[in-house]
């Protein structure tokens, strides 16, 4: 279970640390203060995952006097805790550069920038989605997608799919119709 969780968490971890690099790295090069603040929430992906390989090395200790069933209820816990940060953290990072750009709207300086960025976070986050959803197939064996995820005790991996479907469909179906529509003069 452990080991199948820990394998799409690595992928994840790196795929975000790499998207997170990479933002930074636009940032330092534009300017950006929008770039800026989306390397900053990549970053915290990243801690994300930190957080959920934090909590399986906590759910894996050993039962004590204290905790005679042991400690592997701790993982739900810890999920919860990146899921809060998911949307909580990152939803106020989104809604405040959407007021920022809505309030003191700015001209794409280099567009093909955007693009560059945008195409090696498809990439850094399809392949770390493409072994998170392989790790969930093999762990769900022959059960279909929803009694998997229903009936899984395994919380952790769930949380790396969903997050980064949910990332992989912002990045390109959001961003791409964002720069897109931005480019063509649209409304900003």
């Amino acid at each position: 279970m452990a080991g199948s969780s820990k394998k799409a968490i690595y992928a994840a971890l790196v795929g975000n640390s790499l998207i997170a690099i990479t933002k930074f790295a636009a940032a330092s090069y534009t300017g950006s203060a929008a770039m800026l603040s989306e390397g900053i929430h990549s970053l915290v992906d990243t801690g994300n995952q930190v957080l959920l390989l934090y909590g399986i090395k906590r759910s894996s200790r050993p039962a004590s006097a204290e905790f005679p069933f042991g400690h592997g209820k701790e993982i739900y816990f810890w999920c919860f805790v990146v899921a809060m940060l998911i949307f909580a953290l990152g939803g106020v990072i989104s809604m405040y550069q959407g007021w920022q750009h809505l309030s003191h709207p700015t001209a794409i300086e280099s567009i093909s920038i955007n693009y560059v960025v945008l195409g090696l976070a498809l990439v850094f986050e399809g392949v770390a989605l493409w072994v998170a959803v392989g790790e969930f197939n093999r762990s769900r064996g022959s059960l279909g997608i929803r009694e998997a995820v229903t009936g899984g005790k395994d919380p952790t991996l769930f949380v790396v799919v969903f997050e980064d479907t949910a990332a992989l469909l912002g990045f390109s179906l959001l961003g791409l119709i964002g720069i897109a529509r931005r480019r063509s003069g649209g409304r900003r």
